[in-house]
């Protein structure tokens, strides 16, 4: 990439920009193969290979997305090949030495090898699979257990254990059906069944979950990478801290306002967070923030772009496909939601600030808009396509695909943006580097939805929670939030929502809960594992750019993200997902806004001073009467709510607690 680009420079004694050139590293492609294959001379050799697989991953993508001739069977079973053929030419089988040796080397190309005879034998003898549709051959068992096997132990190595454990637990169940408590008890079936309904079947690794993530998803990804390449990056974080950098705590807010620019066309909470957070982290550490505060908010407001449209998460374009309607249907509902949860991070920054005596930045140490907007107002246009052909009921794939072809050629007409044959290749790299987790995840996930739907377990699962939380919505809800949690200590969200939708989205129905709500509400809660421990995998990453302890910057991270949890129970309660007249909606909208105020602030203790402990109750019982289903307990908790508000701001004066010591060698600066 060239050594300048045109986009805003950063505040002085800034770090360099997250996506900022750096000549002196090897390719991407490089680093990989060395990270497996090590530094003799296998290792360029492999780093050729991995970019040769990547640069055919990404055209194989687009020429189907372009010609839409091929069967969407075939089509998933030749993607997953690309990426289970990249799982084991660049994820060792573990961290220990022993797994970068020689005899792993051959164990692993021979892995290579089985992943390409797996994948290419339905597509040799598709007519004959067809032909013979319900009566599977020894030789179609046997591929497809190998297939099974093989997949499961690139889950372990790109995702972890524990979901390998998960989809082997649930395989096992569809066999031993007859053997279990009468509540889960089903017929039991067949090796031979299981076997051909996961390889050969489009309910199994080769379903819907990714079908997405072969076609919607990897185009976004594909986009992604190129905005990340061409500089676009520190454009959108530049133009974040024009807007908001010279105000009270502007570091921080500049991290969510950025968070948000970049979530919004990212789809990927960790991604975001490593890239925007390499320049926002170290700011907000050096005007006050302590360093897991900078790590949480980060992550926190990164954690919200899978929430946001135009671009969601993985799930949302899932969510499209299984409720049959257009993705631009799913972006009308959930951006009020997503709007509500960037406003609460925002007050929670804001509360902090005003806490600990932080102003904004310098003058002189802010990008100019103009010079920004100069600089960087090509990058606008992809974006502006974008959505203006998702409003026009543009497909996902087609809308993707222009944006990507406009988004390089107004890099290419822009010198400081253009592309060297180096930097394309490095596109196509990182674009099938970050498709990994996600083809995979959907890939086992989908493993887990033909076994739940040939056992009939979602429909007995849904009536024990509906048994075990007597009827009460609440209670269902809190049971779907724990059941979100735990699943999300070993799953990512992609895969963590497809499996608690067809779980728990029948007793949601069954409660009376429209079905784009009820899919909305746990595609939310899903989100909880990029910030809530033991397992925090955004707040994780934000960690390592700020230094600070892991769980404590989790525990932040949790605390700024209270939206993931609070707004899914006004989604339940009232029509905040436009599904009531605009009256309702406008209500729902105002009255969760001030209840969600009122948490944060009692979570804080602080507004313009500190609360007292009879404000913070007060606040908290706000909250409680405002997520209360009923007109009367939002009026009266609007009304204590805007009551205790009023007391903060025509009381005493602004009370701010001195900074206190930054930890893990972070230096705090003055307030401006």
């Amino acid at each position: 990439m060239s050594e300048n680009r045109d986009a805003p420079a950063p505040p002085a004694e800034a770090p360099p920009l997250p996506d900022s050139p750096h000549s002196d590293e090897p390719p991407l492609w490089r680093q990989l193969a060395t990270a497996r294959w090590g530094e003799g001379q296998a290792g360029p050799v492999m780093g050729f290979v991995v970019l040769g697989v990547a640069i055919a991953l990404s055209g194989y993508q687009v020429y189907t997305a372009l010609s839409l001739s091929l069967d969407s069977y075939l089509q998933r079973v030749i993607h997953l090949m690309f990426v289970l053929v990249l799982v084991f030419l660049t994820r060792p089988a573990a961290r220990a030495d022993w797994a970068r040796r020689s005899p792993m080397a051959v164990v692993d190309l021979l892995l290579v090898c089985t992943a390409l005879l797996v994948s290419l034998y339905p597509v040799v003898f598709f007519g004959d699979i067809v032909t013979r549709i319900g009566a599977p051959t020894a030789l179609d068992l046997t591929m497809g257990t190998i297939a099974i096997l093989l997949l499961i132990e690139a889950c372990r190595r790109v995702i972890g254990l524990f979901m390998s454990v998960l989809v082997t637990a649930f395989l096992v169940y569809a066999w031993v059906g007859p053997l279990l408590p009468e509540m889960f008890a089903h017929r039991g079936y067949t090796f031979q069944r299981i076997v051909y309904h996961t390889y050969l079947f489009q309910e199994g690794i080769y379903g819907l979950p990714l079908g997405v993530a072969a076609t919607f998803v990897f185009v976004f990804i594909l986009f992604g990478a190129l905005l990340q390449q061409t500089g676009g990056g520190s454009f959108f974080v530049g133009l974040a801290y024009c807007f908001t950098g010279r105000f009270t705590g502007g570091p921080a807010k500049g991290a969510v306002v950025g968070s948000a620019f970049m979530g919004s066309v990212s789809g990927s909470a960790i991604a975001n967070t490593v890239t925007s957070g390499a320049f926002t982290i170290p700011l907000m550490k050096r005007v006050g923030y302590k360093p897991h505060e900078a790590g949480g908010v980060e992550a926190a407001a990164s954690t919200g772009g899978q929430v946001l449209p135009p671009i969601m998460g993985a799930g949302a374009f899932i969510m499209a496909e299984r409720l049959g309607v257009p993705y631009i249907e799913i972006v009308k509902v959930a951006i009020i939601p997503a709007l509500m949860y960037f406003t609460v991070v925002f007050v929670f920054v804001d509360i902090l600030a005003r806490k600990r005596g932080i102003g904004g930045l310098p003058p002189e140490q802010l990008p100019r808009l103009r010079t920004t907007l100069a600089a960087g107002w090509h990058f606008l246009a992809p974006f502006v396509l974008l959505i203006t052909l998702l409003l026009n009921y543009v497909t996902p794939l087609r809308a993707g695909l222009y944006a990507i072809a406009l988004l390089f050629v107004v890099a290419m007409f822009r010198a400081a943006s253009r592309l060297s044959w180096r930097d394309i290749g490095e596109v196509f790299v990182l674009a099938a580097r970050n498709t990994l987790g996600v083809s995979v995840a959907t890939a086992v996930a989908g493993i887990i939805v033909g076994m739940v739907g040939l056992t009939g377990l979602g429909l007995a699962l849904s009536s024990a929670m509906l048994s075990l939380a007597g009827g009460s919505l609440l209670a269902t809800l809190v049971m779907v939030a724990l059941a979100s949690l735990i699943l999300g200590l070993g799953l990512p969200v992609t895969a963590a929502y497809i499996v608690l939708i067809v779980l728990a989205g029948p007793a949601l129905q069954d409660l009376g809960i429209a079905l784009i709500v009820a899919h909305m509400i746990v595609y939310w809660l899903s989100q909880d594992s990029n910030v809530t421990p033991p397992v925090a995998l955004a707040a994780f990453s934000a960690s390592g750019i700020s230094g600070s302890d892991p769980m404590r910057t989790g525990v932040s991270a949790w605390k700024f993200a209270k939206g993931l949890y609070l707004i899914p129970l006004l989604m339940a309660y009232s029509p905040l997902l436009l599904n009531g007249t605009p009256g309702e909606v406008v209500w729902a909208v105002v009255s969760g806004m001030v209840g969600l105020v009122a948490a944060a602030v009692a979570l804080e203790g602080f507004m313009r001073r500190r609360t007292l402990l009879v404000e913070r109750v007060g606040l908290i019982a706000a909250t409680l009467l405002i997520l209360h289903p009923e007109t009367w307990t939002d009026i009266a908790g609007m009304a204590l709510a805007t009551t205790l508000f009023a007391v903060q701001f025509l009381g005493r004066g602004n009370s701010a607690i001195a900074a206190e010591p930054a930890s893990d060698s972070s230096p705090v600066g003055s307030p401006a």
